[in-house]
């Protein structure tokens, strides 16, 4: 199954145009004809079926034949991760991530992050072309970025933990995961979360924890965390 994105649909839409870009390519690339059906989902859960009534390279038109909404997972993820400095390496875990499940992505901003600048609309792509070729009907949500002090200062609702590399008193991140329940993950850039910055993060109820043995990557870390989370709760 090839599966669309079209945000603007919703559980009451009867029938809808693709963009210009989008009817080329169903039209000239995919070789669709009128009655052909494609699955397309809006990012919020619902999948729909729709029948092709005008086959036109500049105004695709289809009508929605059929509807179900994807049963959402009993657990909300939260990864809150720093900028890596090379920019493919971040797209690489919103691909992952997007692809084992993750709810909700934070860019913090840290002492020793390396890139502050990050390019959403760019991000925002990555996450829709993963969310597609898994076949999800969940978009996660990517939030702006934000400064490491003003991330922490929020009021969460959701299990808290910081994953980090300092020598000190830390759980087993697998350990301390609970099924069925929300969770908030801080994963910190190449050069670590400052010792600052972890105390602050103490001192908002976040919990200390490591990933292993081995020193990981700011995107392996990222992906092993939302593995685990996943593991936990199948």
């Amino acid at each position: 199954m090839q599966l669309f994105y079209n945000p603007d649909l919703t559980e009451h839409t009867t029938e809808f145009t693709f963009s210009r870009e989008e009817s080329k390519h169903i039209v000239k690339v995919l070789r669709k004809n009128v009655a052909d059906v494609l699955h397309i989902t809006n990012g919020n859960g619902w999948l729909f079926n729709a029948e092709i009534t005008i086959a036109n390279t500049n105004k695709c038109h289809a009508t929605v034949t059929a509807k179900t909404k994807q049963k959402k997972r009993h657990y909300h993820l939260h990864l809150a991760v720093a900028p890596t400095k090379m920019n493919d390496r971040y797209e690489w875990f919103l691909e992952k991530a997007t692809e084992i499940g993750i709810d909700s992505i934070t860019p913090i901003i840290c002492k020793h992050s390396e890139r502050k600048v990050i390019k959403p609309e760019r991000y925002q792509k990555v996450l829709q072309a993963a969310m597609k070729q898994s076949l999800s009907c969940y978009l996660p949500q990517l939030n702006e970025a934000i400064a490491f002090k003003d991330f922490i200062k929020q009021d969460f609702k959701s299990d808290l933990f910081i994953a980090h590399c300092e020598e000190n008193d830390r759980k087993s991140l697998k350990q301390e995961l609970k099924p069925n329940t929300d969770i908030t993950i801080l994963i910190g850039p190449e050069g670590d979360f400052s010792v600052k910055e972890i105390e602050i993060a103490r001192a908002h109820n976040f919990i200390p924890v490591t990933l292993g043995d081995t020193r990981l990557r700011t995107e392996t870390a990222a992906i092993v965390s939302c593995h685990a989370v996943a593991f936990i709760n199948e």
